[in-house]
C-alpha cells in the first residue's frame, strides 16, 4: 500500500467529494472514519485538522460538543488549481509545445516562501535543470501556475521564458537527468499494482474511503510524471494504462460513495 499523509487525503477527500457538490460542513466523525478507513489513527486525523485550520484551509465549526469543518477561500483555491488536471481525459500530455523555462531567487531569509514556490513549481511540471534554472514541457501558464504565491514573492524574484530545442543540442539527457524516468516508470507501476483490483477496506465508510485514497494516489502520480514528450519516453510507457484505471475505478466508486456521504450527512 502506498504511503498516504493525512493531509493529503483530506485534501483529496474535499476537492473530489465537497467542492461543488456539499454546501454544508463535514463533521469530524466522518472525516475520522474515512481516514481510519486508509490507514491513518483517529488522533493523528485530528492534529491534521487542527494544522489545516491554522493554515487557513479549512475551518472549524463547533455545534454543541461536534466539531465539524468546512473548506476555506484559500482552500478553495489550493482545489481549483489542481482540478484541471486531475479530471482532464489526458492528463499525462503535454500542453502545447516546446518547453517553459523559469529562473527565480528568494532571499535567504524566505526559505519557506522558497520551499512553497518549489512545491508550487513542481505540481505545475518543473524540474531543477541547472542551479536556479527549472523547466517543464509545454506551455505553462505562470501566472495560474504562480498564483497563490503571486502577493508574496518579491518583486523580479521569478523570470520566465518560452523556449524550443536547437537541432544538435536536443534535451534527451537533460529530461533523463531533471526526471529520472525509471522513478516516474515505478510511480506507475505501483498506482496500477494498486488500483487495478483493489481490495474494499474495513470500517464504515468502504466506498468513501476508497475513493478518497485513489484521488490521493492520483494526485500524487499527477505530480511524479508532468506529461513530457512522448518521444523522450521509453517504450510502453504506462500513463495511458494508469489514467485508464483511474477513470473506471472513479465510476465504479461515484454512486456508492455519494450514497455513503449523504447518509452520513443525514
Amino acid at each position: 500500500m502506498p504511503t498516504r499523509k493525512p493531509a493529503q487525503l483530506l485534501l483529496a477527500f474535499y476537492g473530489d467529494m465537497v467542492m461543488d457538490f456539499v454546501d454544508e460542513p463535514i463533521p469530524a466523525a466522518v472525516l475520522l472514519d474515512v481516514l481510519e478507513g486508509a490507514g491513518i489513527a483517529p488522533a493523528t486525523t485530528r492534529a491534521t485538522l487542527n494544522r489545516m485550520s491554522h493554515r487557513g484551509l479549512l475551518s472549524g465549526v463547533r455545534t454543541g460538543r461536534a466539531v465539524s469543518y468546512d473548506l476555506t477561500e484559500s482552500g478553495i483555491e489550493v482545489l481549483r488549481e489542481a482540478a484541471g488536471r486531475v479530471h482532464s481525459p489526458h492528463p499525462f500530455e503535454p500542453q502545447g509545445s516546446g518547453w517553459t523555462l523559469v529562473t527565480f531567487s528568494v532571499p535567504e531569509g524566505q526559505r519557506q516562501l522558497r520551499h512553497r514556490l518549489r512545491a508550487t513549481l513542481t505540481w505545475a511540471g518543473f524540474a531543477p535543470l541547472r542551479d536556479g534554472l527549472w523547466v517543464a514541457p509545454g506551455t505553462i501558464d505562470l501566472g495560474a501556475a504562480l498564483h497563490p504565491l503571486q502577493h508574496e514573492l518579491p518583486v523580479g524574484a521569478l523570470t520566465g521564458f518560452f523556449a524550443h530545442e536547437v537541432s544538435g543540442f536536443e534535451m534527451g539527457e537533460s529530461v533523463e537527468s531533471a526526471w529520472q524516468l525509471e522513478a516516474i516508470r515505478a510511480a506507475h507501476d505501483e498506482f496500477g499494482a494498486e488500483w487495478r483490483a483493489p481490495a474494499p477496506p474495513a470500517g464504515p465508510t468502504p466506498a468513501l474511503t476508497m475513493r478518497t485514497a485513489l484521488v490521493a494516489d492520483w494526485l500524487a502520480l499527477l505530480r511524479a510524471d508532468p506529461g513530457l514528450p512522448s518521444r523522450y519516453l521509453g517504450p510502453s510507457w504506462p500513463a495511458d494504462d494508469s489514467t485508464a484505471i483511474y477513470q473506471t475505478r472513479q465510476k465504479e466508486l461515484a454512486a456508492p460513495s455519494t450514497s455513503e456521504l449523504a447518509a452520513r450527512l443525514g
